[in-house]
C-alpha cells in the first residue's frame, strides 16, 4: 500500500478552545485529560480501508438529537487525496446514525487552515426505531477513507483556503 497521509493531534490550546464552544461545562483541567487520551485513527485489520475515529469523552443521542464531536485530530495528506468519513457501519446499520453532511470531506488543503484542520463530526441518532445510541468514550465511531482524485484538464484554480466548514463558498 502506498502511504499517502499522516494523523496528528491539534494544539492542545486549539483542542481546548474548540471543545469548550462545543461542550461549555467541561473545567479546563478536565478538557486536557480529554486532549492526553486523544488517539490517532487506526485500521482494525490489515486489510480495512477505513481509519476508525474514536470519541474523546462519552456521548448519549437520544432519538433525533445531534452532537458535534470536536475529534481533536487533523490529517496532512498529498495533495491529490481527500479523506472522506462516514458512520461506523454497525451504527449506522443499529441505530440510523447519520453524519449531518452525508459524507464528510476533508481536502489535502484544510491541514494549514487557522483552525489547523482541526476535524469535527456531527452526527445524528436518526432512528425510527426509538433507539438511544451511546457513544462511549475511546470506542470508534466514524472511519474514515483516503480516496485519490483527479481534476480536469483545463482546471486553473490557485484559490487557498483559510477556514473550515464552508471556507471554500464564493473563494472565486
Amino acid at each position: 500500500m502506498e502511504r499517502v497521509a499522516r494523523f496528528e493531534k491539534v494544539s492542545e490550546k486549539r483542542f481546548l478552545e474548540d471543545f469548550k464552544d462545543t461542550f461549555p461545562h467541561f473545567e479546563d483541567d478536565e478538557i486536557k485529560k480529554i486532549y492526553d487520551n486523544i488517539k490517532l485513527p487506526e485500521r482494525a485489520t490489515y486489510k480495512s480501508a477505513g481509519y476508525d475515529i474514536n470519541m474523546p469523552i462519552t456521548v448519549i443521542l437520544e432519538p433525533g438529537r445531534t452532537a458535534k464531536i470536536p475529534t481533536g485530530i487533523r490529517v496532512s495528506m498529498r495533495e491529490d487525496y481527500v479523506f472522506m468519513l462516514y458512520p461506523r457501519s454497525g451504527l449506522g446499520f443499529k441505530y440510523r446514525l447519520q453524519l449531518n453532511n452525508t459524507v464528510g470531506i476533508i481536502d489535502a488543503d484544510y491541514y494549514e487552515s487557522d483552525n489547523e484542520g482541526h476535524i469535527f463530526v456531527k452526527v445524528t441518532n436518526d432512528t425510527n426505531e426509538n433507539k438511544v445510541v451511546t457513544l462511549k468514550e475511546g470506542t470508534a465511531f466514524c472511519q474514515g477513507i483516503f480516496m485519490q482524485y483527479g481534476i480536469t484538464e483545463d482546471d486553473e484554480v490557485e484559490t487557498k483556503r483559510n477556514g473550515g466548514f464552508g471556507s471554500t463558498t464564493g473563494s472565486k
